[in-house]
């Protein structure tokens, strides 16, 4: 009951709080609303131009050629081959990583460890090359060579320490 309630007292808090502190509450909104579309127009070619590339790699099966050639290097760090197109795709799209990692959990079952790594990495890891063009392009910023580095090796932590983690949770799969 306070669960479905916690959100509209959220905002008639925020709504009393602006109102003691003689905020006009409506113009305030539309200000911060105009500067949200501004920002969602201006990320739009961003946006278009990296869920092209997705479709792309995906249809071309690229990201299934270079995952058969990263298994071996990736079975190193406990990652099963089912799961190497995931780490290639999860960086690109959050989206595309998710149907990915759904059909891994349809083909293997949720409770093989393939389908726990693939559950876990979905939700250890982040969609860095979404979230650094994102970043980017609102900023403006031209030089992201380590950026782009850094964030593929914290990708790359988090896949090797999922199957760490399902392996020490789940010994016996």
């Amino acid at each position: 009951m306070l669960q479905s309630a916690f959100i509209p007292m959220l905002l008639a808090a925020v709504g009393l709080y602006a109102l003691y502190k003689g905020v006009d509450v409506f113009p305030t909104f539309l200000r911060g609303a105009k500067s949200g579309l501004k920002t969602a127009v201006e990320l739009l070619p961003t946006m278009v131009g990296m869920l092209t590339v997705v479709y792309m790699l995906r249809a071309s099966g690229a990201i299934d050629l270079a995952a058969a050639a990263l298994a071996p290097l990736l079975n190193l760090l406990g990652i099963p081959k089912e799961c190497t197109a995931l780490t290639l795709l999860k960086p690109i799209s959050g989206g595309g990583g998710l149907a990915l990692g759904s059909e891994i959990m349809q083909r293997c079952g949720p409770d093989s460890y393939a389908g726990r790594v693939a559950a876990v990495m979905l939700g250890s890891s982040e969609t860095s090359f979404y979230t650094i063009s994102v970043y980017s392009g609102h900023l403006g910023l031209n030089r992201l060579r380590y950026a782009v580095f850094a964030a593929l090796c914290a990708d790359l932590t988090a896949f090797a320490v999922s199957a760490a983690m399902v392996r020490l949770y789940f010994p016996y799969m």
